[in-house]
């Protein structure tokens, strides 16, 4: 086993030289629990970000909190990391093929899965990351696990702000957010903010610093109704307008590219959210939400990395004139290279119902021991693609229809005054309709079955133990590359089997507490992206892409947590995630002959991570926060062996708050590590050295500083 970097324990042994004069802690609810329980009391793995969380790491978007939960990656192979990985399992890319998601993505109830682009952070109240099968509340896109983005809500009385940032590579942002009653019964709350950067990566041809750009705009409105004592209504609007580019990847994987058709990466959505609770009376609570989304993304990139007119003389390029200069060096007939791009333009549209009842107080069964949830969901999800691609003679289109229908139930029993236990399960009818230009075309029509057995009891008076084993599942599909074998056309569905133990505690007075979890999953028909590259005679590539099923892996770990107010003036937060993963009889055929993966570590998954923050008020209106995090080395793929190096990041943060302003100066990753967030192997794209294999990152975020306001109002 490794060790974690020594860095991470020194700051952690900092803590010990303060007093323990301390302060209590408070609560925190996930909302994402039928029964919105203190995450405390929630027998499973949770972490929960809020709002001050979000703020103290100047994050502006999802990515940028995922290293607070342990065994929780991301990948990138885009302008932001919006393909997640909980306890090594999930996806890293979607190219041609649409994807059944590992792990789900709610904002504000409202199915983002695979979109994660819009997960911004403006005006959010708290991310919930639930690792581990969802197979009783979320069903398909749950397999490990879910993150749940909730806004903050309407108020009662008037409330706003108004908060900029100014920022290193021309980073600048600004918004405000209002909230308060328009009527006696109803509230209403609205966020605007809009964020740009220049980026991060240097284009030497078109002389361009802003070729990965960041450019995102949201808004959101929410309102909150009371038509009675015994009803509210939420409606929710969401507009997020990302309009980023992408220039990631070079020959020699620094930040300078050479690429003459920098490639883009957007996404635009309008999505709604309907939600009804009303106690029909003192034994049944019903509970509606219903919402839609419509969607636009644009994904594309420079396939060379670098302009198609060009000839090489001692490894720097030069720009071939047209017509040609033969006095200047060898024209273009004499390059043996290639020039291309490719674009993939989706729609997406997604429509959700659900509808549940709760048991209230005199609603309990089996002799008033058992609390009771019961509901039926209801999913439509269509994918359009259109693909643009230099070399194809016509462009793809493909259409996907997505149709779901499960019920579900789960009921928790009093075993006595101290134990509880709770047990649910999901039915899901699962229905694929694929066809696409190539004549491809295929049906799936599956019932799936998951749900969770949990045994949890009070141990003492301030540590509650648990005990659960979880069936999650991801169905199967078909796979759309027409040069595949017809043996690999279709993949099955995958299951989970979850075992977990924890306890939670609450020490010294209710200043530290802890959540300690351990696991093991057995994944049965482990769906794996198998994907490798096939050098053509002019030097282009073609990608063979596509899914199948491994007989089985294995992922165990532990996860530590804890947050301690070690006394008013001092906070210590700290998470550990320890990851084992592995094939098992697991081997696939290329051009190159038979691959055995049997016994390696599966893609994306650290075998540490680690995260820790010290919070000092230095006076009572001025803090500092010095936080660390550290990962360890993983691979990108399942089909190749490059792996991405291992790295010690360090931020701070020092604020100085007043009632109704607050100014901040903020620093993260102050090192400037260079972190790989995606990466290849396995084929050449660099003419200079003829094509030879290498391996090929995407970097992600260098050092970045960032002077920040609020006023509030």
């Amino acid at each position: 086993m490794k060790k974690a970097p020594l860095s991470i324990a020194l700051l952690c042994a900092a803590s010990n030289s303060w007093s323990t004069e301390s302060v209590e802690l408070s609560a925190m609810r996930v909302q994402a629990d039928f029964r919105q329980t203190d995450v405390q009391q929630l027998p499973e793995a949770v972490t929960v970000v809020d709002r001050a969380q979000i703020e103290a790491r100047s994050a502006e978007h999802l990515e940028q909190i995922l290293s607070l939960a342990p065994n929780v990656n991301f990948s990138s192979g885009s302008s932001r990391g919006r393909y997640y990985q909980i306890r090594g399992i999930g996806e890293r890319s979607q190219f041609v093929d649409p994807v059944n998601p590992s792990v789900g993505l709610l904002i504000d109830g409202i199915d983002m899965t695979g979109l994660g682009a819009a997960a911004t952070l403006f005006d959010v109240q708290q991310v919930e990351i639930l690792r581990g099968p969802q197979g009783t509340r979320f069903g398909a896109n749950a397999l490990a696990g879910m993150i749940n983005i909730t806004s903050a809500a309407p108020t009662a009385e008037r409330e706003g702000y108004v908060r900029g940032k100014l920022g290193n590579y021309h980073s600048y942002g600004l918004g405000g957010a209002f909230s308060g009653s328009l009527t006696e019964s109803l509230q209403g709350r609205i966020a605007m903010q809009g964020f740009q950067s220049n980026g991060y990566v240097e284009n030497d041809f078109l002389n361009r610093d802003d070729t990965q750009n960041i450019d995102e705009q949201l808004l959101r409105a929410k309102l909150a109704w009371q038509p009675d004592a015994i009803t509210d209504i939420g409606l929710t609007y969401l507009y997020a307008n990302i309009n980023n580019g992408y220039d990631a990847f070079t020959f020699d994987n620094s930040r300078t590219s050479l690429a003459d058709e920098p490639g883009n990466d957007k996404q635009e959505t309008h999505a709604l959210a309907f939600n009804l609770q009303r106690q029909l009376n003192n034994a049944v609570t019903l509970q509606t939400t219903l919402t839609g989304s419509r969607n636009r993304a644009v994904y594309s990139y420079d396939e060379d990395w670098a302009y198609g007119q060009y000839i090489w003389l001692d490894d720097d390029p030069i720009y071939q004139p047209d017509p040609c200069d033969i006095s200047q060096g060898p024209c273009l007939a004499d390059f043996d290279g290639y020039s291309s791009f490719d674009e993939y333009e989706r729609e997406f549209d997604r429509y959700s119902l659900d509808v549940r009842l709760l048991s209230g107080p005199s609603g309990r069964i089996f002799a008033n021991s058992t609390d009771w949830v019961a509901g039926i969901y209801r999913m439509q999800r269509d994918e359009n693609l259109q693909r643009n691609y230099t070399y194809a003679a016509n462009q793809y289109r493909s259409d996907l229809s997505v149709d779901s229908v499960s019920v579900y139930a789960e009921l928790s029993t009093s075993l006595g005054m101290n134990t509880t236990l709770t047990y649910g399960a999901r039915a899901e009818q699962w229905q694929n309709d694929f066809s696409d230009n190539n004549a491809i075309a295929d049906k799936t029509d599956e019932t799936l079955w998951g749900g969770k057995i949990t045994l949890e009891t009070l141990l003492a008076l301030d540590h509650v133990g648990y005990a659960s084993v979880a069936r999650g599942y991801k169905a199967g599909g078909v796979n759309t590359d027409p040069d595949i074998d017809e043996a690999n056309r279709t993949f099955d569905t995958e299951f989970n089997n979850t075992f977990e133990l924890g306890i939670k505690s609450a020490l010294l007075a209710n200043t530290l507490r802890t959540r300690v979890a351990a696991f093991y999953i057995q994944r049965k028909d482990q769906q794996v992206k198998s994907s490798y590259a096939i050098q053509n005679p002019d030097n282009s590539l073609t990608f063979q892409d596509y899914l199948a099923n491994a007989a089985e892996g294995r992922n165990y770990g532990l996860e530590l947590e804890s947050d301690w107010a070690v006394t008013d003036r001092l906070n210590w937060a700290f998470s550990y995630g320890w990851l084992r993963t592995e094939f098992v009889d697991y081997t696939y055929q290329t051009d190159d002959g038979e691959f055995d993966k049997n016994g390696r570590a599966q893609a994306h998954a650290p075998r540490y991570s680690v995260a820790t923050a010290l919070t000092y008020a230095l006076t009572n209106a001025l803090s500092l926060r010095i936080e660390t995090e550290a990962k360890d080395e993983f691979y990108f793929s399942d089909s190749h062996d490059e792996k991405a190096t291992s790295f010690v990041l360090w931020h701070a943060r020092l604020r100085y708050q007043q009632p109704r302003y607050e100014l901040a100066l903020s620093g993260r990753n102050l090192t400037n590590q260079d972190i790989e967030t995606r990466g290849f192997g396995g084929f050449g794209n660099d003419p200079r050295d003829g094509y030879a294999d290498s391996r090929y990152v995407q970097l992600g975020d260098p050092r970045l500083l960032m002077l920040e306001g609020k006023y509030s109002f």
